[in-house]
């Protein structure tokens, strides 16, 4: 039981990037398995959650497409905190989304963890970040990176994590068309390759140690490129190159692509360009930070 209710916190939640993603393997229970370096970015949906008096879990979101019931990772955090703390508490989310959904970018899975995240510091229960994973494994793969955020080497379905020296904030411009990805379809296409290009993911282990900006961006890579025919990813690319991007390379399965910018201003001069030529464009760069409290 929690005392002092009608508890409030206000949170930004980043959205994540591949700087390299790989398949590895499959697993007896059809799981894919993954050799990724995870980044948080500084695209961020920002979370409202009130605890207040009944024992109702309510979510209210400002974009008409997400769902707000069951279906939605941010109701199921709530759920699931719900479950293990044995918390009795009304909960209440208002959910305004900047991450784009069908991107490859974890939207759903920030959403998730910032849920986690907030609930644990409201209710005082001080589960540790691990603890808090193990929940959010059970939601999404994305899920226990959303909660620990900087850089980082994910193995397994995504859940075996280990914290990697954080990169500076290195300038991006992330885009995204109107098309999405079938994120069972690509793994299925996945399967089917022979001999595929992985990515060479100890130089991308190698340039995150030394903070080496050439070496990271000549090893962004990701594997799901091999089998994608999305037009807006090829467009997304080629303009991201065009404007000044180091490296274009998409995150997850898809469909966002990211550009990796040497300074801020030439990212900023290429997001302003972009603008009317993708539906999501924006400018950012890399965080080591997955939450920021608002209030």
């Amino acid at each position: 039981m929690v005392e002092n209710m009608n508890k409030k916190m206000t949170l930004l939640c980043a959205a994540k990037i591949n700087l390299s993603l790989d398949v590895t393997g499959k697993r007896p229970d059809h799981y894919h398995t993954l050799d990724s370096i995870f980044q948080t970015v500084s695209v961020y949906d920002r979370l409202e959650i009130d605890l207040t008096d009944g024992e109702e879990i309510s979510l209210v979101c400002d974009t008409p497409s997400v769902p707000c019931d069951q279906t939605n990772l941010a109701y199921r955090a709530a759920q699931a905190f719900v479950e293990k703390s044995g918390l009795r508490a009304g909960i209440k989310i208002r959910l305004e989304k900047q991450i784009p959904s069908g991107a490859g970018m974890g939207g759903g899975s920030a959403d998730a963890a910032g849920v986690l995240y907030a609930l644990n510091l409201l209710t005082g229960e001080k589960y540790s970040n691990q603890e808090l994973r193990e929940i959010g494994v059970t939601l999404g793969a994305d899920v226990p990176f959303l909660l620990l955020g900087g850089t980082a080497r994910a193995k397994g379905i995504g859940e075996e994590l280990t914290a990697l020296k954080p990169l500076p904030e290195w300038p991006l411009v992330i885009l995204k068309g109107t098309e999405s990805i079938s994120t069972p379809a690509a793994y299925h296409a996945i399967d089917s390759l022979i001999n595929p290009q992985h990515p060479d993911t100890d130089s991308m282990l190698n340039a995150v140690e030394n903070q080496d900006f050439d070496l990271l961006c000549q090893n962004c890579s990701n594997l799901f490129e091999s089998v994608t025919d999305c037009q807006d990813v090829v467009r997304a690319e080629k303009a991201l190159r065009e404007h000044g991007a180091e490296c274009a390379v998409m995150t997850g399965s898809g469909a966002a692509v990211f550009g990796i910018f040497r300074n801020p201003e030439t990212a900023q001069s290429c997001a302003d360009s972009l603008k009317e030529d993708f539906a999501f464009v924006q400018a950012c760069h890399l965080t080591g930070q997955a939450f920021r409290i608002l209030e």
